[in-house]
């Protein structure tokens, strides 16, 4: 009976919530309330609504309640990519592009093609690359801060696989893993799979507050650190170099494991030594081409301290078995006759005036930003809620990112990600002016 009774408090719910009369943002009554106006448990009361919040039809909020959501969003809005549909203006996803990339490909494609044997590259390669394609990349981390020997570089398929080989290859389901309060989408997918328990720190100025670090290795056994010390994503955070030799202290006392995810690195060339190589015995850094060339590419790498290699090359092994032979190619390439070094370079000069743009177009609003970055975090005003945003600019024709999926705390801040990077820069500035516009007439 009582399964009956939840089931049906469900279905009473969902039906109004999708008809519209409970309309997005409607605050819904407390647990106790809705338990005592439909003659049910309190525990039944409060089912339904984690079914409710499953279904991605409302969102509780510490402190404030239980509100509707906007069911016409894509749930999760900022992980699972949507077709963009013609006329969409996609401020959710950044994939940066220059002119005459496209000819760059082609290009490289004939070069590979009279290069002289092209049969090794039908074949299957070791696991994490051939020797000389682990030296390019060496090579090409040795410029940026972090001395690793070949043999301790392994090529992957793109940053996000670099990620998933580390955890499948060194934490297990119940570990600890300490990270920002609000931090990279694909890194908490992998934590869910992995059934790892993830900490969050809070923010304190550019960055995470290493006290905090500190107090959490005091108390539990904290596995590993995710960090992005360097163009931190969403927020542009560059880490300085005193507060990273604190947190390579603190993991160091604590025998913690540093996962550091240098996708956007290039962004910010001025920045403090990785902590790669301030703490080269326990730091796995991950990077890859994606951001900096092409998101296309899938051509990642990471560099990961001797002892652990064997495991990630396992983990390789177990995923993709071996490294694609074509896309390593073209970028071993682009990597020795300075085409990546080039395309980084112009990407910082671009991200600058798309950030230049985005200064102009939302004057006057709050915004988390770094100057060479693709990215803006806009805090919303208070009791403004991000699934309305979100759902007006979609109507309006701009696809945004609400903070959800980078939220790794139960409480998630009313907030939107624009990516930059993705539309050229009259569209970005017209969009731009669109996401104003609602703000502003979603705070009235």
């Amino acid at each position: 009976m009582a399964e009956t009774r939840y089931q049906q408090l469900v279905d009473e719910l969902t039906a109004q919530i999708r008809s519209g009369r409970l309309p997005p943002g409607t605050r819904l009554p407390t647990h106790r309330l809705l338990a005592q106006r439909h003659g049910v448990a309190l525990v039944t009361a409060s089912r339904a609504y984690a079914r409710l919040a499953e279904l991605g039809l409302v969102s509780g909020e510490v402190g404030r309640g239980t509100f509707v959501r906007e069911v016409a969003l894509p749930r999760d809005l900022g992980l699972d990519q949507q077709a963009v549909a013609a006329g969409l203006v996609d401020l959710n996803f950044n994939y940066p592009s220059l002119p005459g990339q496209a000819d760059l490909l082609r290009a490289a494609l004939r070069q590979v093609a009279a290069s002289g044997e092209l049969e090794p590259l039908l074949r299957y390669a070791p696991h994490g690359g051939r020797p000389h394609e682990r030296a390019c990349v060496a090579r090409h981390l040795a410029a940026r801060g972090v001395e690793a020997d070949a043999a301790q570089v392994m090529i992957v398929d793109g940053a996000q696989q670099g990620l998933a080989v580390t955890v499948l290859a060194l934490l297990k389901p119940g570990d600890v893993v300490a990270l920002d309060a609000l931090t990279y989408p694909g890194f908490k997918v992998l934590a869910e799979m992995q059934r790892l328990e993830l900490a969050p720190l809070p923010a304190l100025g550019q960055g995470f507050d290493p006290d905090a670090l500190e107090r959490l290795c005091q108390r539990r056994r904290v596995r590993a650190l995710y960090t992005m010390p360097t163009l931190h994503n969403p927020l542009g955070w560059v880490m300085s170099e005193s507060r990273r030799r604190r947190v390579a202290a603190i993991c160091r006392r604590h025998g913690v494991l540093v996962i550091e995810d240098a996708a956007y690195a290039f962004l910010a060339p001025e920045a403090a030594p990785p902590l790669a190589a301030l703490a080269p015995e326990s730091t796995v850094y991950v990077s890859g081409l994606s951001k900096s060339v092409a998101t296309g590419l899938r051509f990642g790498f990471v560099a990961a301290p001797p002892p652990w290699v064997a495991k990630i090359e396992r983990a390789i092994r177990a995923t993709t078995w071996s490294t694609p032979g074509l896309t390593t190619a073209i970028a071993c390439q682009w990597l020795d006759d300075g085409t990546v070094e080039r395309l980084e370079s112009e990407k910082r000069a671009d991200a600058r005036s798309r950030q230049q743009i985005a200064a102009q177009a939302l004057a006057g609003l709050r915004c988390v930003r770094h100057p060479a970055s693709y990215f803006v975090w806009l805090p919303l005003p208070e009791e403004t809620r991000a699934d309305r945003v979100a759902a007006a600019l979609m109507q309006e024709g701009v696809s945004v990112s609400t903070a959800e999926p980078f939220a790794a705390t139960r409480h998630v801040p009313h907030a939107i990600r624009l990516a930059l990077g993705s539309v050229p820069p009259h569209s970005l500035r017209a969009a731009l002016g669109t996401v104003r516009r609602v703000v502003e007439a979603q705070s009235c």
